[in-house]
C-alpha cells in the first residue's frame, strides 16, 4: 500500500538509525516495517522497545520469527494493521520508507497524535509539510535519509 517490500542492508540500517541520539526505553516505530529490519536493529542496538506495523500478515509473522532468532522480541510489538489506522501518540521515533503519496496521507495523523520532541526519520523521500521541523539530511548512495523532529 504505502511502497513495496524492499529489505534494507543492516549496515545501512545502522547508519541511519546512528544519526539519533535515543533514549532508553522510548518507543520506536516502523510504519511498513516489513522484515522489521530497522526497528530489530534499534531496539537491539539502542535499547528501545519497538512496535512494527505492516498490512502484510506473512511479514509481520516472518519479522516476529527473526525477532525471536535475535533476541529482540520481547521488547517488540508486531501488529498487522493498515498504518493509516495506528495509534502514535507513544511514539518517540518513527521510522518510515514510504512513498510520498502515502506521507502526505501520514501528516494529518502525525500533527494530530505527535508529541512535541517526537523524532521521524524518512528514509528516501522528504517530508514537504515538514521543511522547517527537518533537523539534518543525510545524502546516500541510494536514497537520502531526513530526520525531523516535531
Amino acid at each position: 500500500m504505502g511502497a513495496p517490500y524492499v529489505p534494507t542492508k543492516n549496515k545501512l540500517a545502522l547508519d541511519i538509525l546512528k544519526e539519533v541520539k535515543f533514549k532508553k526505553n522510548g518507543l520506536f516505530v516502523e510504519l511498513g516495517s516489513g522484515d522489521g529490519r530497522i526497528v530489530r536493529t534499534a531496539v537491539k542496538t539502542y535499547s528501545v522497545k519497538g512496535l512494527a506495523v505492516d498490512v502484510n500478515g506473512l511479514l509481520i509473522i516472518w519479522s516476529k520469527f527473526l525477532s525471536k532468532l535475535d533476541g529482540t522480541y520481547p521488547r517488540i510489538n508486531f501488529v498487522v494493521k493498515n498504518i493509516l489506522a495506528v495509534n502514535l501518540i507513544r511514539a518517540d521515533y518513527i521510522y518510515l520508507f514510504l512513498f510520498p503519496a502515502i506521507i502526505k496521507k501520514l501528516v494529518p495523523i502525525f500533527d494530530k497524535e505527535l508529541r512535541k520532541g517526537t523524532i521521524i526519520i524518512s528514509h528516501g523521500f522528504p517530508i514537504s509539510e515538514y521543511k522547517k521541523k527537518l533537523i539534518k539530511k543525510v545524502d546516500r548512495n541510494t536514497f537520502p535519509t531526513y530526520y525531523y523532529k516535531i
